[in-house]
C-alpha cells in the first residue's frame, strides 16, 4: 500500500493528466446527443473558472497582500516578453499568409501570455516565494493587456478593433478572475481571521483543486487537438515551436529569477502559462488555428511541473 501511495505521490501530476484525456475520449465515444455534449461544455466552462478563483483565493490568504510589490526580475521578464512578442510579430508580418505566418503567431502568443493563475499553486509546493509570484502574475497580465491591442493588428488588421477596444476586451477577460480573490482574500484577513486560519490550515487544499482544475483542461485540450485543422507539418511544427517557447522561457525565468535568489518564482513566472488566455486569445485576434498553441503549451509546462515536483519530492 505504502509503495502505491508513493508512486500516486510521484506521478500525481501525469495520472491526472492521462486520466482527463481519457476522459475526453470516454466522453466522445459514448455517442451522447448534442444537447448533452454542449450541456458538459456549458459545465466546463463554469466549473474551470470557479477553480482557478477558489485557488488563488486559498493561495492569497496565505500571503499578505501587502508584501505584494515590484520587483527587479520582473522588469527584466517583462521586457523580454514584450520584445520577443513585438520581434516575432514583425516575422509574422513579413511571411506569407500561409502555415508559416500561423507557426510565427503561435510563438508569438506563447512569449506574451500571461503567468498562470494557478502557478502559485506549484510555486508554493515546489518552496518558491509565492509574494514574488503573485506580483509578476499582475506584471505578465498588463503587458499582455497593453502589448496584444499594440502590435496583433500590424500582423492581423483585419480584426477591425482600435487600441482601447482591444485593451477594454483583455482587461474585462482576465482581471476580474485574479483581482477578486486578492480582495477577498484581503477582506477575509482583516474581518474574518479565523475562517482564514482554518482555510490555511487545510493543508495542499489549493494544489488538489488545481489538479481537478488540470484534468479539465487536458480534456478541453485534447478536443481542441482532435478537431484542429492543420498539416501533419504544420502541427509538428506547433509542437516543436510550443516545446522551445517553453524550454526558453523555464531556462530564462530560472536564470534571471536566481541572479536575484528568486530561481523557483522566477522560473514559475515566465515558464507556467495562462494557456487558456492563449486560446480565447487566438479566437478574438489572430486564427482560430493558433489556438492548439496554448493546448500544445499546457502539455509542456505541466509536464515540466510533474519533473519539478518529481525531483522536489526526492530531495
Amino acid at each position: 500500500m505504502s509503495r502505491i501511495k508513493g508512486f500516486i505521490k510521484d506521478w500525481a501530476l501525469p495520472i491526472v493528466m492521462a486520466a482527463g484525456v481519457a476522459a475526453y475520449f470516454l466522453f466522445s465515444a459514448a455517442g451522447f446527443s448534442a444537447g448533452v455534449r454542449q450541456m458538459a461544455a456549458n459545465w466546463v466552462a463554469v466549473v474551470q473558472p470557479t477553480l482557478l478563483f477558489a485557488m488563488l483565493y486559498i493561495s492569497f490568504c496565505k500571503i499578505d497582500p501587502a508584501e505584494v510589490r515590484p520587483r527587479r526580475w520582473h522588469l527584466w521578464l517583462a521586457i523580454i516578453q514584450a520584445v520577443s512578442f513585438s520581434v516575432l510579430a514583425v516575422v509574422a508580418r513579413l511571411l506569407p499568409d500561409t502555415e508559416a505566418r500561423i507557426i510565427a503567431e503561435c510563438a508569438m502568443v506563447c512569449m506574451i501570455c500571461p503567468t498562470a493563475t494557478a502557478a502559485v499553486v506549484v510555486t508554493d509546493k515546489l518552496g518558491g516565494n509565492t509574494l514574488t509570484l503573485v506580483g509578476y502574475t499582475i506584471v505578465s497580465n498588463v503587458v499582455a493587456a497593453v502589448m496584444i491591442p499594440a502590435v496583433v493588428p500590424l500582423v492581423n488588421p483585419g480584426i477591425g478593433m482600435n487600441f482601447g477596444h482591444s485593451f477594454f476586451i483583455i482587461i474585462k477577460q482576465v482581471f476580474p478572475l485574479l483581482v477578486f480573490p486578492f480582495i477577498l482574500a484581503w477582506a477575509t484577513r482583516l474581518f474574518l481571521p479565523r475562517l482564514r486560519q482554518l482555510i490555511v490550515a487545510v493543508k495542499d487544499l489549493a494544489f488538489y483543486l488545481w489538479m481537478v482544475a488540470l484534468a479539465l483542461a487536458m480534456a478541453v485540450t485534447t478536443r481542441a487537438l482532435v478537431h484542429c485543422r492543420i498539416s501533419a507539418f504544420g502541427f509538428a511544427s506547433m509542437l516543436l515551436i510550443t516545446l522551445a517557447s517553453c524550454i526558453l522561457q523555464f531556462v530564462l525565468g530560472k536564470r534571471i529569477g536566481g541572479h536575484y535568489a528568486d530561481r523557483i518564482s522566477g522560473g514559475q513566472a515566465m515558464g507556467q502559462k495562462n494557456t487558456v488566455f492563449i486560446i480565447w486569445v487566438a479566437y478574438t485576434f489572430m486564427n482560430p488555428v493558433v489556438a492548439v498553441a496554448g493546448g500544445l503549451y499546457s502539455i509542456w509546462h505541466n509536464t515540466v511541473n510533474s519533473y519539478q515536483l518529481y525531483r522536489k519530492r526526492h530531495k
